[in-house]
């Protein structure tokens, strides 16, 4: 592979993370709003490493290795955007993946997940790669920022707070609030963080393979409950039509660039919370610029994970993921949910 380090990764994690970022007058908004065709295919590369956690993760190595990380996502990057085998990588093919999502003069926010504590959030290595890629595509460090609802979740996953600076920002949005205006679509009416709406004009979508008591999964589309100021308020009916009319909102499609959702370490049973005994270690990424698609395919994922633990289907649970559907109708266009418009691709 490439190298493409330039700085260090440890660098990163120990002083890159430095503070919060504002929009100047000159940043360059380029979110999609796209509109997905019922005759369009979408793609969802699934990429996998058995030996991502090291040759020691059978005797309980959990620290994932940074060079295996940085290997996996840029084969899952350039499976997604055409750039070849990523054997034979140039670093200006990776580059040029990125630049796909992000360009000189943006400014990306990483929507993590860490509601669930350490043991499944979106994994801090993973988060360290994506970095360093934006800032090869010029994406200026202080033009980051990794973000979530609350900054003390953030900490206790694993990520350093910082805010100010030229480098990688990181914080939640107890730090700044929520817009005073509310931004409604359908059944919804909600506050959007200010991080969305002031500090990002790429949203990169960075959620975790997992099952939910409530929803049956939560995966891409469930994930942008962190960037509104009452989530609990659309739990009801297995989150349908909450979750997708909360990915219609104005702030959030029209930012959304990219889900690289961290299938590192999955739950199939008893989320959200981190449940140890219903976690597996599936090594792997799935990456989509459609999340209707990546949460269909991470929900079939879970389920033969559950069939091969012996439990029943959460059709049969009466909590299958229904607002996946919904977020693929003719009335939200979020994705593809149809199988035969799905082209998963093993990377």
């Amino acid at each position: 592979m490439p190298n493409l380090r330039g700085k260090s990764r440890r660098n990163f994690l120990t002083h890159c993370l430095t503070g919060a970022v504002a929009l100047g007058a000159s940043a360059n908004f380029r979110g999609s709003a796209e509109v997905f065709s019922p005759g369009a295919q979408s793609r969802v590369v699934v990429a996998r490493d058995p030996m991502l956690r090291g040759a020691g993760a059978a005797a309980g190595q959990e620290r994932v290795d940074p060079r295996r990380m940085e290997a996996l996502l840029d084969r899952a990057m350039l499976a997604l955007f055409g750039g070849g085998h990523a054997a034979a990588a140039s670093p200006e093919s990776i580059v040029a993946a990125w630049r796909n999502i992000a360009r000189p003069g943006d400014a990306v926010g990483l929507k993590v997940n860490t509601l669930g504590g350490k043991g499944i959030s979106t994994n801090v290595e993973l988060v360290a790669v994506v970095c360093e890629r934006l800032q090869q595509a010029g994406v200026k460090a202080a033009d980051i920022v990794v973000w979530d609802r609350d900054t003390e979740e953030l900490e206790r996953a694993g990520f350093h707070i910082n805010i100010g600076g030229d480098r990688v920002q990181c914080y939640g949005t107890d730090r700044v609030d929520y817009e005073d205006y509310l931004s409604a679509w359908g059944s919804v009416g909600s506050c959007v963080s200010k991080i969305l709406t002031r500090s990002s004009s790429v949203l990169i979508n960075l959620p975790v393979l997992k099952d939910h008591d409530g929803a049956g999964v939560t995966i891409a589309l469930k994930n942008m409950y962190g960037t509104i100021h009452n989530p609990n308020k659309y739990h009801p009916n297995g989150c349908d039509p909450y979750v997708a009319d909360v990915n219609m909102l104005p702030e959030i499609r029209s930012r959304m660039k990219l889900v690289i959702c961290d299938a590192i370490t999955a739950m199939y049973e008893g989320g959200p919370g981190f449940k140890p005994e219903h976690s597996w270690k599936c090594n792997g990424l799935l990456v989509s610029q459609d999340p209707v698609a990546l949460d269909s395919t991470g929900w079939q994922m879970i389920e033969r994970k559950r069939a091969e633990m012996g439990l029943k289907t959460l059709e049969a649970e009466k909590r299958a993921p229904r607002y996946i559907a919904t977020a693929a109708d003719s009335e939200h266009r979020l994705g593809h949910s149809d199988p035969s418009r799905v082209v998963v691709v093993e990377a």
